[in-house]
């Protein structure tokens, strides 16, 4: 490892043969716990390459505990995280809408690090008890039309690395990596990003896989569509700037899509939206999410006919209801 830091530190990159080798290396508990936080703070302070990511994420995916859902067509929504935004859980909430709206969803979750909670720590707190059975799972998708993947149960191999993760408290390359090996493999994502950077490396990959997918990011550093102005939308279909206005929905605040600052304070906003009463701010954003997560998966010809598929399963309480089952 000392030689690959010295590497690092002298502005040079890693091939993606290189990259794969060492992060499974740094799985199996190989470098000293100094020198693995050496390694994942690089990435703050320069660019990952194409090379490196792609390296990354083919170990992390030859690790994982696959999940073979493939019949049931499902989209992940999962953001990177990192933005430094304190948000509500948009895309969990939207998880929820889109499930409700006859679209399944794989929903690869973790606990927060760099934010106070997670989608993991949202899910626990309601008494949901992660499972990577692949039984209970399809079952789930069965009754629910969603299932939740806890990462750490997929990616077993990870474990030495997420207590240095916990301890650093920022973003890491791991943020970057985690909607990419999804251990279901679905052939639909929605991806939001904290960089434009990162969207562009982002649409390298997915432009070399078969999937349907949307890459988001907002101009003004969010990790999903914020409509606190413009936003980059990267899709195999096109790419494109979009305003608010586009979706026919109205500007925010940044103040009116904070979370809590507890797991409690979040878990109420998160219940609020759901049973309808959420902000015409709080709702829009999930609308715009969950909206275009919709046109996504179900391929229709509009993002505004998967808004106004969004806007009838939250209004209708389904995605309350596909709640309810799924924390049954």
């Amino acid at each position: 490892m000392k030689a690959i830091l010295n590497k690092l530190f002298e502005y040079q990159s890693l091939s993606k043969e290189e990259a794969r080798e060492i992060l499974v290396n740094l799985a199996q508990g190989q470098y000293k716990t100094s020198q693995v936080a050496a390694f994942l703070t690089v990435y703050l302070m320069r660019s990952i390459t194409v090379e490196e990511l792609e390296g990354f994420r083919d170990a992390m995916l030859e690790l994982c505990i696959p999940l073979d859902i493939a019949d049931y067509n499902a989209i992940d929504l999962c953001g990177t995280g990192g933005d430094g935004k304190d948000t509500f859980n948009i895309s969990t909430l939207s998880s929820f809408v889109v499930a409700g709206a006859g679209q399944a969803v794989a929903k690869h979750g973790n606990n927060g690090v760099s934010s106070i909670c997670g989608s993991s720590n949202l899910l626990a707190h309601f008494g949901y008890e992660f499972t990577n059975d692949t039984d209970r799972l399809k079952r789930s998708l069965e009754e629910a039309n969603i299932c939740f993947l806890h990462a750490p149960l997929f990616h077993p191999a990870m474990k030495n690395v997420a207590p240095i993760r916990k301890e650093l408290g920022v973003k890491t390359f791991f943020n970057m990596l985690g909607p990419m090996v999804n251990p279901s493999f679905p052939k639909n994502q929605l991806v939001g990003v904290f960089s434009l950077e990162l969207a562009r490396l982002y649409g390298y990959l997915y432009q070399k896989t078969d999937k349907h997918f949307v890459i988001l990011h907002s101009l003004d550093g969010y990790d999903e569509i914020s409509l606190t102005g413009g936003f980059k939308m990267i899709s195999d279909r096109e790419e494109q700037i979009l305003y608010p206005q586009d979706l026919g929905v109205n500007a925010v605040k940044a103040d009116e899509l904070a979370g809590g600052s507890t797991i409690q304070a979040s878990a109420k906003v998160f219940t609020d939206i759901l049973e309808g009463k959420g902000t015409e701010a709080q709702n829009n954003a999930v609308f715009a999410n969950a909206g275009m997560a919709i046109y996504c998966g179900k391929q229709l010809e509009t993002v505004s006919q998967g808004i106004d598929e969004a806007r009838e399963s939250l209004h209708s309480g389904r995605a309350l209801e596909t709640f309810k089952k799924l924390i049954s």
